[in-house]
């Protein structure tokens, strides 16, 4: 039976969609027969998370572990089966996970941010109305030059 003695990130890299926990030597171990496995980057190195759905995306990738001579090789669809393993992963990567309704939130918000933008030109609008009614030729101006800038 194989378990996760230790798992550290070497460094975790965030990009829009992923997360990338890049092992290193050292930072990752595994115990199998009583033996202690160290991580060897000579396969795999990485280990890539969806920031939306928290799922590993690279399950064919294959790692390698070392015990003096003994390179032992193990895929991720055969890691995520071991116990510990992926509470470890998640515990690493959930400060990097989006929040889940991110894109619902950001297309109410541009909604809103273009509603606000309609609402303020219509205001600018009567504001020119009532300066053209008081004969205010300033005014009139700067809130012309008001619209003509957005």
């Amino acid at each position: 039976m194989v378990t996760v003695k230790m798992l550290k990130p070497y460094y975790v890299k965030t990009e829009e969609k992923y997360i990338r926990i890049i092992l290193a030597y050292q930072y990752f171990s595994i115990i199998m027969n009583k033996n202690i496995y160290q991580f060897i980057p000579v396969k795999s190195t990485e280990v890539r998370i969806n920031r939306k759905t928290k799922k590993i995306e690279n399950t064919e990738d294959v790692f390698a572990f070392q015990k003096e001579k003994e390179v032992l090789t193990i895929s991720m669809s055969q890691l995520v089966s071991v116990p510990g393993f992926l509470e470890m992963l998640h515990r690493i990567a959930e400060s990097y996970y989006l929040p889940e309704d991110t894109e619902v939130v950001s297309d109410q918000q541009r909604a809103l941010d273009q509603l606000v933008s309609e609402l303020e030109d219509e205001n600018v609008k009567r504001l020119i109305d009532k300066a053209i009614d008081n004969e205010d030729k300033e005014t009139f101006l700067e809130l012309t030059n008001t619209l003509k800038h957005k």
